[in-house]
């Protein structure tokens, strides 16, 4: 189809140029405008032109993009690699669970859950009838004991008596004795001279005969005398360990009385109260727990891919959730001896025909610095986001490989 139409005036070229009548070739005026307009729109379009600014802009933010760049990892090169943080940390203390040695009714509470304690404090109070009554019953014996340790005494004195009344008797006898020898051997010759009769030697010799078997007697009473007297003493040490006895279960009944009354062995505030009056607990019974607010620190898990370079001594950063934007410095106190696993009540077994690789993670214990105002908010159990600056302890690594490269 032709789309050259002879206009009104001339006929309409190609180019858009209109023949006059007279056969010359001028622009039509539509044309020439339209021209100029897309030349217009094209020299707006151009970006540099439009925001002359935008080149500086993104040459200057590709700069600090660089610089910034190359800042973070220098930073990270010299610091961030031993900066080791974890989420899985929490508030910790050596709380005191406060039980009873002895069993009875509780008398009295003198604390309430919650309530501030200082060391000393008494707590609670057990009815201590039954332990004064024991201390009574051992003053008891403890007299019983020292009577019959009298009576043993005088019965020594008195078998000490016996046997000096019996060795006397053994001396008279003995003289005796020797007297009827020599009034024997006196009669002999006279009588076998006839001067004296028989019969007055044998009285003699039946005399002395009575003598020596009452010498023997008394010698026997000696011995007896003297047996009864190791005996007596016997008793009386036997008397002396009941006394004894009786004063060690006087104490033991006097400790069980101090036992009645619970004091706090350290200051802190009470948590957990259980107990209450009239009730009757057993030895053993957990009746509350004593936190020891001013002495805190911080259990923090570290995977075992984050502890190669933890040594004790070493800054730590703690944030805690209940203190938003607030950081606590602290330094690493101890490192625990195993994983968390290895001290569990049923510790896995991983000699199985089914393993799977756990990453497992080991306690860290970080004393914090904190006032008195932060340790009202900071109670155990509070969740904690911690960091710990491992960078002094960076030659560890090529220690260890120098010393297993030595052999040592």
């Amino acid at each position: 189809m032709n789309t050259d139409q002879p206009g009104a005036d001339g006929i309409a070229s190609p180019s858009g140029q209109t023949a006059a009548p007279g056969g010359d070739a001028r622009p039509a005026a539509g044309a020439a405008h339209r021209d100029d307009d897309l030349d217009h729109d094209h020299d707006e379009d151009t970006p540099a032109k439009r925001r002359p600014w935008l080149k500086p802009v993104l040459l200057g933010g590709l700069a600090l993009g660089l610089v910034y760049g190359a800042y973070s990892y220098f930073e990270y090169r010299t610091t961030g690699q031993y900066v080791q943080s974890t989420n899985d940390a929490y508030v910790s203390a050596d709380d005191v669970t406060i039980a009873s040695k002895l069993g009875g009714y509780v008398k009295s509470v003198n604390v309430a859950e919650n309530a501030a304690v200082q060391q000393g404090t008494l707590l609670l109070e057990v009815d201590p009838t039954d332990y004064r009554n024991q201390i009574d019953q051992a003053d008891a014996q403890i007299a019983q004991a020292q009577a019959n340790e009298t009576a043993t005494l005088s019965n020594i004195g008195e078998a000490q008596a016996s046997i000096s009344q019996a060795e006397a008797g053994v001396a008279a006898t003995q003289r005796d004795i020797a007297y009827f020898n020599a009034e024997i051997a006196r009669y002999r010759p006279l009588i076998g001279t006839g001067a004296e009769p028989k019969t007055a030697l044998d009285q003699l010799l039946s005399n002395r005969d009575k003598a020596v078997a009452d010498l023997r007697a008394k010698q026997a009473a000696v011995v007896a005398a003297r047996e009864r007297v190791q005996s007596i003493r016997a008793q009386g040490g036997a008397s002396t360990a009941q006394i004894r006895s009786a004063q060690v279960q006087r104490k033991t009944a006097l400790d069980n009385l101090n036992w009645t009354r619970l004091t706090a062995p350290i200051g802190g505030r009470v948590a957990s109260l259980t107990a209450r009056v009239g009730q009757f607990i057993q030895p053993g019974t957990r009746l509350m727990t004593v936190v020891p607010t001013g002495d805190l620190f911080v259990v923090a898990n570290f995977k075992e891919t984050q502890i190669g370079l933890m040594r004790p001594g070493q800054p730590a950063t703690v944030k805690v959730d209940a203190l938003s934007g607030v950081e606590f410095h602290g330094t690493i106190e101890s490192i625990t001896p195993g994983t968390g696993a290895n001290f569990s009540l049923i510790p896995p077994q991983n000699a199985t025909g089914n393993f799977t690789k756990i990453v497992q993670r080991v306690p860290v214990r970080i004393r914090i610095k904190a006032g008195a105002e932060s340790r009202k908010v900071l109670v155990p159990g509070l969740s904690l986001e911690v960091e710990v600056d491992t960078k002094g302890a960076k030659g560890a690594i090529d220690a260890i490989r120098q010393e297993q490269g030595s052999g040592k």
